[in-house]
């Protein structure tokens, strides 16, 4: 379950990654561009301290881009090379938040979700709100009991896929892919779509 809050955010998350993506060289996005938000959905941490969500993004009529980030409350050890930005959140108060790849609670939800054949987060809204609209959806393809903790990690990315452990995540939206167990997405113009693997 995932808590929203109506709240304001700046920089804005469209703003963010459109300041940092110009800097990744998988992205082809240059300074000064407009990123727009076509899909996105959440994942749970279960100690329910960092946010995790996964953004669908596009520059024009351009290829669509994945951008996983995290959101904490303070900055997290040993990433400051992840860092997308600092963010005042009007709620929540100061949030740091990171390339979800450097940061080791999504890579341990998201190894989990592949492998048990979990799905993204619930949206809920927080006390006095409406549970907020639905901007997307992902289901892993596993079927294991549980899945070993990951706690520690050292991304590399080369091309478009970056690898974390036995993951690869697809930064650029249909670059062929390792065989594996998937995490598959939709969102509101695209069927279903690979975005990660746990390889075998």
């Amino acid at each position: 379950m995932a808590l929203i809050h109506r709240a304001e955010l700046r920089p804005s998350k469209a703003e963010a990654l459109a300041a940092w993506l110009p800097s990744q060289p998988w992205s082809g996005v240059a300074p000064g561009a407009t990123v727009d938000v076509v899909g996105r959905f959440r994942f749970d941490d279960p100690a329910g301290e960092v946010g995790v969500e996964t953004m669908l993004v596009r520059v024009g009529d351009g290829a669509v881009l994945h951008a996983p980030l995290t959101y904490r409350d303070a900055p997290l050890a040993g990433a400051a090379s992840f860092l997308v930005t600092e963010m005042d959140h009007s709620v929540l108060g100061r949030r740091w938040v990171y390339d979800a790849a450097g940061d080791p609670v999504y890579a341990d939800v998201l190894r989990r979700t592949i492998a048990t054949g979990g799905h993204e987060a619930e949206l809920v809204g927080a006390p006095g709100l409406d549970a907020p609209p639905s901007h997307g959806s992902a289901r892993g393809s596993g079927s294991a009991a549980s899945s070993p903790a990951v706690t520690t990690v050292a991304p590399t990315t080369e091309g478009a896929l970056t690898t974390i452990g036995d993951l690869t995540i697809l930064r650029v939206v249909e670059t062929p892919l390792p065989a594996g167990e998937t995490l598959t997405a939709t969102w509101a113009d695209a069927g279903p779509t690979v975005l990660a693997v746990l390889r075998a």
